[in-house]
């Protein structure tokens, strides 16, 4: 019997940082556990916040505090060459839920879920309209188990 492989996601050790985390300090911006698995981006002073579509993908947040420092919500983050996570594909950047991911693309973030909501499935990427080199590479290096890369299929990225 053939077995297959594929790559899994995987977290290097110490690969996660502690952050002030979302849009700033004071009640109306704290966030919770449910912005665990979301793709972030620093945006302040030792601070990261959620992405946008088509941000570059700087980290994933790992686990969030519940209670704030000086008025900012705390959170890890991972951004370590070397950390891989599964996502779903979501097209291409130019016109998300619209076309294929190829292995070796690099990937930017595709429609993300909304502050304040969990993740119900893997956090989306699109493939990036300029696979130039940039700060903050991800890649696809598994296509899972459909090998198709079609929006909605789940694979696996890489921070490079």
């Amino acid at each position: 019997m053939a077995l297959d492989h594929f790559i899994a996601p995987s977290v290097p050790d110490a690969a996660a940082v502690t952050v002030r985390y979302g849009a700033g300090s004071g009640a109306g911006n704290q966030l919770t556990q449910a912005e665990v698995g979301k793709f972030c981006k620093l945006v302040g002073e030792s601070r990261y916040d959620n992405c946008a579509v088509g941000n570059p993908i700087e980290g994933v947040v790992y686990a969030v505090e519940l209670a704030p420092q000086n008025g900012f919500t705390i959170a890890s983050v991972l951004a370590a060459s070397g950390t891989r996570m599964s996502v779903t594909f979501d097209g291409l950047q130019a016109t998300p839920g619209t076309g294929a991911v190829a292995i070796g693309d690099y990937v930017v973030t595709g429609t993300p879920v909304a502050k304040g909501t969990a993740l119900s499935a893997f956090p989306k990427v699109c493939t990036a309209t300029s696979q130039a080199a940039a700060p903050y590479m991800w890649r696809v290096v598994s296509l899972g188990t459909a090998g198709t890369g079609a929006v909605g299929t789940t694979g696996v990225i890489e921070r490079v």
